[in-house]
């Protein structure tokens, strides 16, 4: 992402394998996912809100040990795989004719010391899982969470997301967001859609101005 790396990103955030911020929101999550041998039985739940990188976190690590990542969606209920790691993205949306095919994949990575990550918007004690034994064995499993963003990386977040729209917002318009958002992940995402649709369709530009009147509040 060259034309990203060309922002002044601000202070505090800092950039991971594959343009990955690391702030303190996530820096425990990156920690741990760079030290797979470190995992109580070698498996961990990454927990965290839609849009705080939970995919890309998963797809660095992906890089780094050469997993296998599964899509919940896309998981047939006769799955079976030799590989050593594997990723299950999603995995509160587990379909019931598939965890069973996901009990045994569980049960032959801890046999052969294996590495699972797991990924979900909810811990495991609040996954929907039919299955008694899957489910104590995710229940079981240890946790590590991206928490909703702190300034830095809030302020990281919104400039991404202005750059993957092609937009180089003035800084002022993204300290004013940080500011007067609801620091999460997804209102940073929602207003930087209002914004360019709004321009897009008033032929204005993005500003602080505009913003204020989106959110309904003094510029």
């Amino acid at each position: 992402m060259p034309d990203q790396l060309a922002f002044d990103w601000p202070t505090g955030v800092a950039l991971g394998p594959d343009d990955f911020f690391v702030s303190e929101a996530n820096e425990e999550a990156f920690a741990m996912l760079g030290t797979p041998d470190a995992w109580p039985e070698r498996k961990l739940a990454l927990i965290g809100p839609k849009g705080s990188g939970k995919s890309h976190l998963a797809r660095v690590f992906q890089a780094q040990s050469g997993a296998v990542l599964l899509d919940t969606r896309t998981i047939p209920a006769d799955f079976q795989t030799d590989a050593a790691t594997i990723i299950i993205e999603d995995v509160e949306t587990l379909p019931q004719y598939a965890e069973e095919a996901v009990f045994h994949l569980h049960n032959n990575l801890r046999a052969a010391g294996g590495t699972l990550l797991l990924t979900s918007a909810q811990p495991p004690s609040r996954w929907s899982i039919a299955l008694p034994d899957l489910a104590s064995r995710m229940q079981a499993t240890s946790v590590v969470r991206i928490a909703n963003p702190d300034d830095a990386l809030l302020s990281a977040v919104i400039m991404k997301l202005f750059a993957d729209r092609q937009i180089n917002p003035q800084p002022a318009l993204v300290q004013y967001l940080t500011r007067h958002i609801e620091r999460s992940f997804a209102a940073a995402a929602d207003i930087v859609a209002r914004l360019d649709a709004a321009a897009l369709a008033q032929g204005r530009k993005i500003n602080k101005g505009l913003a204020a009147e989106l959110l309904d509040k003094p510029d």
